[in-house]
């Protein structure tokens, strides 16, 4: 059986490159910002020091009890699978370094109509990367009306405990000014 940060696809960023990851996120005071797949707080930590409103998106139970532990009531720990995640009615921004076999799901669910997403800079697989910026993930043809894809930070292999054994991308999803929905009212 193989050691659980394989079985999940978990890779957490060092301190250094939480840093920088947030630092170019470019969070706003009162920001309210999911950290999905937080892991034991990599992002979370420099997101508070932003000032951002974090909620921490944690599948696995004992880092989501870990997470709780350290920062009790200034973060919401939200135990959800990112693919299935119910996404906030007001604004939001996403920092996240999700587990990879999820991403693609958290992605197509942070682009699907009615989502109220201003940006996410989340990690992921290289391919995954790739595939969102060129415009051939699944529904591009539908979500880069609202949103656009580009690349963000490279994020070397040696960014992560334990290192991916593939290339990783910071992939920046951003809404698109004056996007309109379907009865031409702006997002």
């Amino acid at each position: 059986m193989p050691a659980p940060r394989t079985r999940w696809g978990w890779h957490s960023l060092t301190e250094q490159w939480a840093d920088a990851v947030v630092a170019d996120a470019r969070i706003g005071r009162g920001a309210l910002v999911l950290d999905v797949g937080a892991g034991t707080g990599a992002l979370t930590t420099p997101l508070l020091r932003h000032g951002a409103r974090v909620i921490a998106i944690e599948l696995h139970p004992v880092r989501a009890r870990a997470l709780r532990e350290r920062f009790g009531p200034t973060v919401t720990v939200v135990v959800a699978d990112a693919a299935d995640l119910r996404l906030p009615t007001r604004p939001f921004r996403v920092v996240a370094n999700p587990p990879f076999g999820v991403s693609a799901a958290l992605l197509r669910r942070l682009v699907a109509p009615g989502s109220r997403l201003v940006r996410a800079d989340v990690v992921v697989p290289w391919h995954t990367a790739r595939r969102w910026v060129r415009g051939q993930a699944p529904g591009a043809a539908r979500w880069e009306r609202t949103f656009s894809a580009r690349l963000g930070r490279p994020l070397p292999r040696h960014a992560f405990s334990p290192p991916p054994p593939n290339g990783v991308a910071l992939l920046v999803l951003e809404r698109r000014t004056g996007a309109v929905n379907r009865k031409g009212r702006a997002q």
